[in-house]
């Protein structure tokens, strides 16, 4: 990854959404990017948006005007960012009264919160704002690339190109950097560390007690530690208080103030009237595996390789990189998992269209025909799914079965 960095200078790194964002901001007025800190949404507002007025709520001069006068800020101007915008919840009005008024406008809103789940401000925007996600970075768009091609043609069967090789890349240096934009500058594992330190300490607790009042960051910690050694898995909010050692609505307030922070996400189950027996809880995933790894306690390679949990780590790092996927296509493409109450479980579902893709994900080099039963049951079962797809740490780019294609972790992304 040193290619990405000249000196002391960083290139800037393109982002697959904005392109979406630049193509909706022509027919909406107001486009929401929510997104966790970090993860570069002021860098990219600044670097692919430079004819907008940029004004950050970060600036403390900014934030004090807005308060007092927030049309001020967009006086004669029509192409509007604001950063942040969540330290100032009543500017969402403000920006609500001027649109209505004046077609012209155009403002992108960026926040660290995840607006959806605030129920007050959604509604001052309601039927005037699209939204979108911005994730941390991906192998592809660090690759450089903007089109995840390999995984678009997998929505045409007939048109897969099998590579006659791959590269084989090992997937652990990515779980133990992970993929937030400030670490992959960094030349040692112990750089990164101290980073993702700094995150959990400066980020994540400091902008939890504005959000909420957070009685005991101790508490807070260790619910969040238990909750990283749970990524990838259906989620049990009684197991996870039992565990920690925090009371029942206390778990459910820290764990809901990291979905609102973008620090984790929920992945839904998969309903179909043909099977009702189904685990209905929703999974959850941290939004950066280094970051899920980091807090679970694993802080070196012989630790992790070692851990019980590194499968699921590595379908967090696929988590992240499908999800990805699924915010750029047009529409979006839903997210889901399958598990049936016997335990037969297909990791990852794409509704998209009318189709539908089974994905399964195993941390092997060696993908067999044994790996995909579960794919197979799917397969069966919902006989409209166009293909099943084995993502795993191999470098092989090969059919299975008639339906079933096992493919690399990293290949789906460029």
């Amino acid at each position: 990854m040193k290619e990405i960095i000249s000196g002391p200078e960083i290139k800037y790194i393109n982002r697959r959404v904005a392109q979406k964002i630049r193509e909706a901001v022509k027919s909406f007025q107001v486009i929401v990017v929510s997104g966790a800190r970090q993860v570069g949404k002021s860098t990219m507002l600044k670097n692919e948006f430079n004819d907008f007025f940029y004004y950050t709520m970060d600036d403390f001069a900014t934030l004090e005007s807005a308060h007092i006068d927030p049309p001020s800020l967009w006086k004669g101007k029509n192409l509007i960012i604001i950063d942040e915008a969540q330290k100032l919840p009543m500017i969402f009005s403000a920006i609500k009264l001027t649109v209505d008024s004046d077609k012209n406008k155009r403002f992108i809103v960026s926040n660290s919160s995840n607006l959806l789940l605030m129920e007050k401000i959604t509604e001052s925007l309601a039927g005037r704002a699209l939204y979108f996600d911005l994730l941390p970075m991906t192998y592809g768009e660090i690759s450089g690339s903007l089109i995840p091609s390999n995984f678009l043609s997998l929505l045409d069967t007939e048109k897969i190109n099998i590579p006659q090789s791959s590269d084989n890349i090992d997937p652990i240096p990515f779980l133990m950097r992970g993929f937030m934009p400030p670490t992959l500058t960094l030349e040692n594992h112990r750089d990164v560390l101290l980073w993702l330190e700094g995150y959990t300490k400066t980020y994540l607790e400091r902008d939890l007690r504005e959000l909420s009042q957070v009685g005991s960051l101790i508490d807070f910690r260790r619910v969040m530690q238990i909750l990283a050694l749970r990524t990838g898995n259906v989620l049990n909010q009684a197991d996870v208080a039992k565990d920690s050692n925090v009371s029942h609505p206390t778990t459910h307030r820290y764990i809901k103030l990291l979905e609102i922070s973008n620090i984790v996400q929920r992945v839904g189950p998969f309903f179909s009237n043909r099977t009702k027996r189904i685990v209905k809880s929703p999974k959850i995933y941290f939004i950066d595996p280094a970051l899920s790894i980091f807090l679970a306690g694993y802080y070196e390679r012989g630790s992790l390789l070692k851990a019980r949990e590194l499968g699921s780590f590595f379908e967090t790092m696929v988590y992240l990189h499908l999800r990805s996927i699924c915010e750029t296509m047009t529409p979006k493409a839903s997210l889901h998992y399958w598990r049936l109450i016997t335990g037969k479980e297909v990791d990852f579902v794409i509704e998209y269209s009318k189709r539908l893709i089974a994905i399964e994900v195993k941390m092997t080099d060696n993908p067999t025909v044994r790996d995909i039963n579960n794919l197979l049951i799917f397969l069966q079962e919902y006989p409209e799914t166009i293909l099943g797809i084995l993502i795993n740490s191999s470098n092989v780019v090969k059919w299975l079965h008639s339906k079933v294609i096992t493919i690399p972790w990293w290949w789906l992304d460029v």
